[in-house]
């Protein structure tokens, strides 16, 4: 076997980076809240 199918043949290693068995639901409806604060930020504050 070469170096590069030993390579491909290996697992990879996680680098630090988002997992992909999270909570999607509960991050994407505060992700929603946060963008509605923000905006009801800026349309009180008069940037709008």
């Amino acid at each position: 076997m070469t170096t590069n199918a030993a390579a491909l043949s290996a697992p990879r290693t996680r680098t630090g980076g988002p997992k992909d068995d999270g909570p999607q639901l509960l991050e994407h409806a505060l992700g929603w809240v946060l963008v509605v604060v923000i905006a009801m930020l800026v349309t009180k504050v008069g940037l709008l």
